[in-house]
């Protein structure tokens, strides 16, 4: 099993996770990156992300440097008991994460 599979296993697995801080969704860090491109599993679900440097974040760290404001154009809130991984909404479908080249 890879990392992002595991990793998102483990994600699924989690309850009673701690919401999002609001002083974190308000202060953007003006460093972020950009999500460019999704790893999905055979259910479609988003396992992986890589980011404008290269980088490839499983779903947890996407998690947490959302949280931390460290990823532009995503926004995390809590639903089913743990916290999600979204896009903000803008009204653009192309850059939804859902619909992001795969790698």
């Amino acid at each position: 099993m890879d990392r992002f599979k595991q990793a998102y296993d483990q994600y699924q697995n989690q309850t009673n996770v701690n919401e999002i801080n609001e002083e974190n969704a308000t202060n953007r860090n003006p460093n972020q990156e950009k999500i460019i491109a999704v790893r999905k599993n055979d259910d479609g679900d988003l396992i992986g992300f890589q980011t404008e440097s290269g980088r490839e974040l499983d779903y947890l760290e996407a998690l947490s440097e959302a949280k931390a404001g460290k990823l532009a154009h995503v926004d995390v809130f809590h639903k089913y008991g743990r916290d999600i991984l979204r896009s903000e909404p803008d009204g653009i479908k192309e850059n939804n994460l859902n619909s992001l080249p795969e790698f």
